[in-house]
């Protein structure tokens, strides 16, 4: 314990990182202070009273802004647009040619396909923020007093520029700051709901609502997910690659071993995202079609199939987000390239020969440890739904925090922010947070 204790005290020492780390905490005040300014135009307090937490992904969704969504705040939108947008981008990167070219200019390139991101991010604002206050309307006026278009342009507005800004608060932290920015954005929404969640917990013990023995297994259940989004974080399947040794003049180079590095979680938490973000669209768009009363019956059987507890939606969400994993793994994992990158400086994977064999070889053992990963982001993401059925814990926002996707996030961000930290140390000849016995520590990627 002493260990990481000293290595924060070592932080402070150091002028420039104690200054990128003061930044880093202002701007994420900053950001906590804007997700309390409501929206013109409507009762923050009585949607609030209205919604409570939020119940299947509303309240999930509104775990990442922090309960800004519930609230309808400036920030209700949160830092998602930017998320599904840069998804997206990355996907097109692998499927349109003149993409993947801009990836291959360098840092010229990659500044217009940020720049795209920002416009993809703007659209999808646009399009969100209209949906939201269409769905604030039909609250009634207790909620939206002045409904009407003059409130649907307002609502557009004021969202889409609320995510404009958090999107630069998160640019800033990346640059100016420690960690990435906009990892650090949703870290600091999902932290900020845990002292309601266990204040929630010790209100529903004192009650008689949740047993002592129940408290019990959510603080194991805890512990295991911990542990076991650590492990996966960052486990890693070592393929060892054998170099030759080059002679040039009387210099001798290569003959060394070295390994290639496998992900397990390749996909980190994006297929949770792509699998939720699809599972909300049906109800939303059963509500905005408003179908007749003939055909009540269809919205009354999807309103059941995709009912967040129930047994369809929830095997269609797993099979999803294994789905997306091995998609988003198949779309960044190149083997051939890789392949052939191994074949133009000779290293050679022990017992396979070079060319096309070592590309089957390295696409068939990640789709093995895919399989892996994309088995426990199912298991992790119902999690939740375990401890609410099995358990009877009466509060989803328990459910959420003691475990599922959120500490998943909070476990990788940290470990992120905690290896730029230790660079940095270590750098300056300090001690970082883990010793050199243990080795360091290794980032993932969201």
């Amino acid at each position: 314990m002493a260990e990481p204790i000293e290595a924060f005290k070592n932080a402070f020492k150091i002028p420039e990182l104690k200054n990128r780390i003061m930044f880093t905490l202002l701007m994420l005040t900053i950001y906590r202070l804007g997700s309390h300014v409501p929206v013109p135009g409507v009762d923050g307090s009585a949607l609030a009273g209205m919604l409570g937490s939020g119940t299947g992904l509303l309240g999930f969704y509104d775990m990442f802004t922090g309960g800004a969504f519930t609230r309808a705040t400036v920030f209700a939108l949160g830092i998602m647009p930017y998320i599904t947008a840069s998804i997206i981008l990355s996907l097109l990167v692998n499927v349109i040619p003149a993409l993947e070219n801009l990836q291959k200019q360098g840092q010229e390139g990659q500044r217009k396909i940020n720049d795209y991101t920002r416009y993809g991010t703007i659209g999808l604002c646009i399009v969100q923020s209209g949906g939201m206050a269409m769905y604030l309307q039909s609250l009634g006026q207790e909620i939206v007093p002045n409904p009407g278009f003059f409130f649907m342009a307002l609502t557009i507005i004021t969202m889409t520029a609320g995510t404009a800004f958090i999107m630069w608060l998160g640019e800033q932290i990346t640059e100016h700051g420690i960690g990435n920015g906009m990892s650090l954005i949703i870290f600091v929404g999902i932290v900020s709901g845990m002292p309601t969640a266990v204040s929630n917990l010790f209100r529903y013990m004192g009650t008689g609502q949740i047993s002592m023995a129940t408290a019990l297994v959510l603080v194991f259940m805890l512990v295991f997910v911990i542990a076991g989004a650590i492990l996966i974080t960052t486990g890693q399947r070592r393929i060892p690659v054998q170099y030759p040794r080059q002679v040039k003049g009387r210099r001798v180079s290569g003959g060394q071993r070295t390994y290639l590095p496998l992900r397990v979680n390749q996909a980190g938490v994006i297929p949770i995202i792509f699998a939720s973000s699809i599972l909300m669209l049906p109800p939303v768009l059963i509500t905005a079609l408003r179908l007749p009363e003939s055909l009540s019956w269809i919205e009354t059987g999807l309103s059941a199939a995709f009912n967040p507890m129930g047994l369809i939606y929830n095997i269609i969400y797993a099979l999803l987000i294994i789905f997306f994993a091995f998609f988003y793994t198949a779309s960044t994992f190149r083997p051939a390239e890789m392949a052939d990158n191994m074949k133009k400086y000779g290293g050679v994977i022990i017992g396979v020969r070079p060319g096309k064999a070592t590309a089957d070889y390295l696409g068939r053992v990640m789709s093995l440890i895919t399989w892996s990963g994309s088995l426990f982001l199912a298991g992790i993401a119902l999690v939740p739904v375990v401890i609410i059925q099995v358990l009877q814990v009466p509060d989803q926002q328990i459910a959420h925090f003691f475990g599922g996707t959120s500490l998943l996030i909070l476990v990788g961000v940290a470990l992120d922010t905690i290896k730029q930290i230790e660079q940095h140390l270590v750098m300056r000849h300090y001690e970082g947070f883990s010793s050199s016995r243990g080795g360091r520590i290794r980032s993932r990627r969201l």
